[in-house]
């Protein structure tokens, strides 16, 4: 509805004379009393030239000039808010729109044209996939299917950290595990990969090699056995959720030198160095962040000679620059929140353009079975498995519920209630909502022949009930939503409009009759059904869960 609304007011500020940045924002009062739609813009600019904010309203109200029949009446409230109350015919011949969308309702040209790169996932090959990493790989997920249905040309890439110290422990654990199995009895150090996947590598291996390798000291092979057994296994994981990507960046590539040319990591020391941000002491190599007012230098070669992680994290982001993207999203865990904005502060002095680059930070994930929360550690072998929890609840309700909480709040992964087959499960009443419709729809086609899927959409504007209205104004807000979740990269946002879509279909279904009701009404409280049913299936796309027909 922000395009019906934003012209006609911005038209009515030129009659008046007034040219102002404010943007307009067009918003649903949780009060109905308050309109179907509200703006304080009145509001705004009155406060800014220093005048009466009703009086202003009133003024510009006298200027609006919207299509006939679209408002029923226009209201001002509180300190200059304007309200506004449509027709039931126009709200909806609006939904009618939505028929006549179908699949592409909510999709705009909006990105049309540019290039956006998401990074998700980018877990290191040390192990199989937990629970923690399964929250960012869905959100990315998410976003990537939102930033789609805007036309952007997306590229979902995972960074592959397969170079450094833990690819050198991950070889040592199998190196050891192998010579095991080989007969030699040696601690295993604490330090190391415990898992028992670890001795599954080192069997496979031995199975391969028998002894042979027994005194070889070079990691590379171990390395490199492990490194692919636990992509696979990594690649496979997030296929069984529906987590896909375009592409991988392999980091050892940032270390690598062609021909005489620096790696991609000595070219940023010497971009950072000629900008004076580089300094040398005890031993390692230091960006300069106090020169920025930042407390302390922050390290990006140790005194060992191994970088940090914020060393290659900024020769990578350059490489984003360099493929020419518009846009470059970064999903991180909470273990990222110190870096992430040192990196930004070197792309910055390097003359690149940091408000193309956009980072979601999802904080951690705890499971809960039977009100006993379980802990998780990768490296002592006790780690909470992504495999694990999509064979215990599913595909569905592992991606829904790791992203039905804001990505800023902990989660807590309540395993009961997500195999819970009550409303109380959001993932039961979503699919329940769309099931419903779908079984109604058969129903009608059975019992009267009817099914809403041709001609006859302009039944709709004899609905004026209010539980109709309400209905139909909520599927309007849809294309909003997926702009909201853009903006804040929040998918959350579109699973708390898509439960409140099911809320309100759920009291719509038992307060208006639809197969008993007069021929006419019947048949446009289907189609009513039919756009609510399409609502839910685009949104059920973004959040890549299932929409079933029967339950």
């Amino acid at each position: 509805m922000q395009d019906f609304f934003l012209p006609v007011i911005k038209n009515a500020l030129i009659s008046l004379g007034i040219t102002s940045d404010k943007p307009v924002l067009i918003e649903r009062p949780s009060d109905k009393k308050f309109g179907d739609y509200s703006t304080n813009i009145a509001f705004l600019i009155a406060r800014e030239s220093r005048r009466n904010p009703k009086e202003f309203a009133e003024e510009l109200i006298a200027h609006l000039s919207f299509p006939q029949d679209t408002i029923k009446s226009i209201t001002v409230a509180g300190p200059g808010f304007i309200n506004f109350f449509l027709t039931s015919t126009f709200i909806m011949q609006s939904v009618e729109q939505i028929l006549l969308e179908g699949n592409g309702y909510g999709r705009s040209c909006r990105g049309k044209g540019k290039k956006a790169i998401v990074e998700y996932v980018s877990a290191n090959p040390t192990g199989p996939l937990t629970i923690g990493r399964g929250r960012g790989g869905v959100l990315g997920d998410c976003i990537a299917n939102l930033l789609e249905t805007q036309s952007y040309t997306v590229t979902r890439e995972y960074y592959f950290n397969d170079a450094g110290r833990q690819m050198q422990i991950l070889g040592e654990s199998v190196r050891f595990r192998y010579r095991e199995l080989c007969g030699v009895t040696e601690a295993f150090p604490d330090t190391h990969y415990q898992g028992s996947y670890i001795r599954e590598i080192a069997e496979t291996i031995f199975q391969e090699h028998g002894p042979a390798l027994l005194d070889v000291s070079d990691l590379q092979l171990f390395k490199n056995r492990a490194e692919s057994i636990i992509f696979k296994s990594v690649k496979n994981t997030l296929d069984r959720i529906g987590i896909r990507h375009d592409s991988f960046f392999n980091e050892h590539t940032l270390y690598h030198r062609e021909g005489s040319e620096r790696s991609a990591n000595d070219q940023v020391i010497d971009l950072l160095r000629a900008k004076e941000f580089i300094g040398e002491y005890e031993g390692a190599t230091w960006f300069l962040t106090s020169r920025i007012g930042q407390e302390k230098d922050k390290v990006l070669i140790k005194s060992s000679g191994e970088p940090s992680y914020r060393l290659p994290d900024i020769a990578y982001h350059i490489t984003k620059f360099k493929r020419g993207y518009d846009l470059m999203v970064n999903v991180f865990g909470a273990d990222h929140i110190d870096e992430y904005p040192d990196v930004l502060e070197a792309l910055k002095i390097l003359g690149y353009d940091v408000s193309r680059i956009q980072v979601a930070i999802n904080q951690f994930v705890t499971t809960t079975v039977d009100g006993q929360s379980v802990k998780m550690s990768t490296r002592k072998g006790n780690a909470d498995l992504l495999d694990d929890l999509i064979d215990d609840v599913g595909p569905d309700a592992t991606r829904l519920f790791f992203i039905m909480r804001s990505k800023d709040s902990h989660l807590n992964f309540d395993i009961d209630l997500a195999k819970k087959q009550s409303k109380d499960n959001p993932v039961f009443y979503l699919h329940y909502a769309h099931a419903r419709i779908c079984s109604l729809l058969r129903l009608a086609a059975s019992e009267t022949g009817f099914y809403p899927d041709g001609s006859g959409h302009h039944l709709l504007q004899l609905l004026d009930s209010e539980p109709e209205l309400r209905l139909g104004l909520l599927l309007l807000e849809y294309p909003q939503m997926i702009s909201a979740s853009i903006r804040l990269l929040e998918p959350q946002k579109m699973v708390d409009y898509l439960h409140s879509v099911a809320e309100l279909y759920h009291k719509f279904y038992q307060e208006c009759p639809i197969l008993k009701a007069e021929r006419d009404i019947s048949r446009a409280r289907l189609f009513l059904s039919l756009a609510t049913k399409q609502v839910l299936c685009n949104g059920f796309r973004i959040l890549g869960i299932t929409a079933p027909e029967s339950m």
